[in-house]
């Protein structure tokens, strides 16, 4: 095995080891289309049902990632944060949701407990987190810092474009490709007073 396969394999159990039925093959380009208005409504719409199903359990429920953020071009996929009172104690709240049609994709124990639903008829990204998870300040952070910096946005929205248009063997390397820049924004977000709440 040549060092290119040996990299291609090593990357495949690592994203295998995150999946729960293994890690989707995508290999083709990225699709991102213009904002479009009705994905605030898609959000609340879901959200709605995320808390008919779980009620208490719903320690906070935001709109995220670039459908977010007006203006900004997307994947169309709703991007949701979930904050439950402990994501590892699955029992707690993974069986009411697959009974109301959501699929657990994602279990990562070892990045803040973090679990990814699917929706059951909605293109969403449900990333659920327990409450002092420091991933949740640094995407309400972004998301915010996107919202209110349109050089940003634009400079972000650049990144993403140029990137999207190569092909990629898993979206999760789309998404890692833009770890750069996302941690630039993020860093300036988090220096500056008035962090989301």
């Amino acid at each position: 095995m040549d060092d290119d396969e040996t990299a291609a394999a090593d990357r495949k159990a690592q994203l295998d080891r995150a999946w729960i039925d293994g890690a989707p093959r995508h290999d083709r380009t990225i699709r991102l289309v213009a904002y479009d208005d009705a994905w605030p409504a898609s959000y609340e719409r879901e959200a709605a049902r995320i808390r008919s199903i779980l009620r208490e359990r719903v320690v906070q429920l935001e709109h995220v990632g670039s459908t977010s953020v007006p203006g900004l071009s997307a994947k169309p996929q709703i991007d949701i944060l979930l904050v439950v009172p402990d994501t590892a104690n699955e029992d707690a709240y993974v069986p009411d949701m697959v009974a109301a049609g959501y699929r657990l994709t994602i279990r990562e124990p070892d990045w803040y407990e973090h679990r990814l639903f699917k929706g059951p008829d909605t293109n969403i990204n449900l990333h659920t987190f327990s409450p002092g998870a420091a991933e949740i300040d640094r995407m309400l952070a972004f998301r915010d810092r996107l919202r209110t910096h349109p050089e940003e946005r634009a400079q972000y929205e650049a990144t993403k474009r140029e990137l999207a248009a190569r092909t990629w063997a898993y979206v999760q390397d789309y998404a890692d490709a833009k770890g750069q820049v996302v941690e630039e924004i993020i860093a300036r977000a988090l220096r500056e007073p008035g962090l989301p709440a």
